[in-house]
């Protein structure tokens, strides 16, 4: 069982990593944090959308791939549902 100063230290080590990693200097480099317009940051914003895009195709391709293979065994099931429909219909003509 935790003791009562191993659950307070572990409260006070939490509040002080969240002060000192609180503040919005730390969570920027010193090239973005207040820099102006630069070729560095349109690069970054390119690299970026370039990664969206190419995250984007590769999904996009999987979606396409299952949309083809539904549409592909919806097909096949018509067909064997035509042949089936076939057989019976001309099984029942011969026993007329």
């Amino acid at each position: 069982m935790k003791t009562k100063s191993f659950v307070l230290a572990r409260v006070l080590m939490t509040l002080a990593a969240v002060v000192i990693a609180g503040s919005s200097s730390v969570f920027a480099c010193p090239m973005c944090f207040g820099a102006e317009e630069t070729s560095m940051i349109d690069g970054t914003r390119l690299g970026i959308l370039a990664l969206l895009a190419i995250t984007l195709a590769v999904q996009g391709g999987f979606v396409g791939f299952f949309l083809y293979l539904r549409k592909r065994a919806k097909r096949i099931a018509d067909i064997d549902l035509d042949n089936e429909w076939s057989e019976l219909q001309g099984g029942a003509s011969r026993t007329s």
